[in-house]
């Protein structure tokens, strides 16, 4: 079963997806899948990648990241006692001073990070999951395109599977810009649709 992320290249045949997405920047030709037993997707970008391709591939969409909050309920509140945040995808690490006011590096653990992330007011973030993990708690969260490694595909898949608009997509391109911007509107989304689609019967 894959799940959470860009990995849509990697299944095999017969495999289950619930959730995940395709990565734009990764070759077409990477994806080798002619069976697969899809449940739900992250967007609608990455539905019509796979309807052109001749899956059925029902309109469920999410990023399984955005049950946090139903999984794990009291796990993580919202504490804002900063500002804002700033959480850069792994690729983009480097590109950042370590210096950086409230920086929020991705090679911590999971749960530190999201701890982090529930401090803020604001998150300014390429990470798609540090957008993901604050909008699931209500945090405005802006996507900042520090450099062009990712590929807008997966940003969009996203929004626009989490109920906004292609007008609504709008990034900045440095903190400062972010700061000024504030947080991208908020979720549309009704968690139980991909909630109610997990094989579930897998298990039993």
């Amino acid at each position: 079963i894959l799940t959470i992320g860009s990995v849509l290249q990697y299944s095999a045949d017969d495999d289950h997806i619930w959730g995940t997405g395709w990565n734009g920047k990764v070759p077409e030709a990477m994806f080798k899948s002619r069976r697969l037993n899809i449940h739900a997707v992250r967007g609608p970008l990455t539905r019509e990648f796979l309807l052109i391709r001749g899956f059925n591939v029902p309109q469920v969409f999410g990023d399984p990241a955005l049950l946090m909050p139903q999984l794990f309920p009291g796990r993580f509140a919202p504490q804002p006692k900063r500002d804002y945040v700033v959480v850069p995808n792994l690729h983009d690490l480097s590109l950042l001073s370590p210096d950086t006011p409230n920086l929020i590096s991705p090679l911590q653990g999971w749960n530190r990070v999201i701890e982090q992330i529930m401090e803020a007011k604001l998150v300014l973030a390429s990470s798609l999951h540090g957008l993901i993990i604050a909008e699931a708690y209500g945090i405005p969260a802006r996507y900042v395109r520090f450099s062009q490694t990712e590929d807008l595909f997966k940003y969009k898949d996203y929004y626009f599977g989490s109920g906004r608009l292609e007008a609504e997509f709008q990034f900045a391109k440095s903190i400062e810009e972010g700061k000024e911007m504030g947080g991208m509107p908020g979720l549309r989304f009704d968690y139980r649709p991909l909630m109610d689609a997990f094989p579930l019967h897998l298990w039993e």
